[in-house]
């Protein structure tokens, strides 16, 4: 497997669940690449396994069978370790519900993965000043979680998964729970981010604004991705 840049590729990757004696096969023998910069939506009826797809993508859930490579790296090869590494700085996740710690302001919260990485609190912080202003709240970044709206909260954990200049960012439903100002808010600051940040973006959503946006659309349909 070349070392390509920012590529992502699926090899024959199976993923199942069993509940009592009924197995549940989501992925089967799933192949798909992903290259440098590209915006992909993944859409499809409620649970088809849109979100088991981006948990086994982004290394929070262990596929069955199959290999998934990073620029040329079997993440699902290492150990835990080396893949909470990788998970770290290279992937960034922003979820329906944002996930936020509310006992923190903005800036703490952005901050935190840095500083879990081992970066000194100094340069964190820095860049968590940047990446809130990228998203607009530069006035905010003093606020507890809970003086800002949900709009705001979203942008918050939006900067937090960038803080580490991740080559993806896979966002589940990211919009599901805001309005629609604030859903086209960060529908544009997705597009803008993925464009000056040459950054990968793959979106789980159901809202085909949003997917209208990306440059491919595709639907799991028998556990293979297939194009819509």
């Amino acid at each position: 497997m070349a070392n390509k840049k920012g590529c992502i590729v699926l090899e024959n990757i199976s993923k199942s669940y069993k509940t009592g004696e009924t197995v549940l096969h989501i992925l089967k023998d799933l192949n798909f690449t992903v290259t440098k910069g590209e915006k992909i939506a993944v859409t499809g009826a409620s649970g088809i396994g849109k979100s088991t797809l981006l948990h086994v993508l982004g290394g929070l859930d262990h596929p069955d069978h199959g290999k998934i490579f990073i620029e040329g790296e079997d993440i699902y090869s290492l150990s835990d370790e080396k893949v909470a590494d990788i998970r770290n700085r290279k992937i960034g996740f922003m979820f329906q519900f944002h996930h936020l710690l509310p006992e923190f302001n903005a800036v703490e919260n952005v901050m935190m993965p840095s500083l879990i990485s081992g970066i000194d609190k100094k340069t964190s912080l820095r860049k968590a000043e940047d990446f809130l202003k990228k998203v607009g709240l530069s006035k905010r970044m003093k606020h507890k979680v809970t003086e800002l709206s949900g709009g705001e909260q979203q942008r918050v954990a939006l900067a937090r998964a960038l803080i580490m200049d991740p080559i993806v960012l896979l966002a589940d439903e990211p919009t599901g729970n805001l309005d629609r100002k604030n859903s086209a808010d960060v529908h544009m600051l997705l597009e803008e981010l993925n464009r000056e940040l040459e950054m990968t973006l793959i979106v789980v959503t159901h809202n085909m604004e949003l997917a209208s946006l990306m440059d491919k659309q595709v639907t799991l349909k028998e556990g293979s991705l297939v194009s819509v």
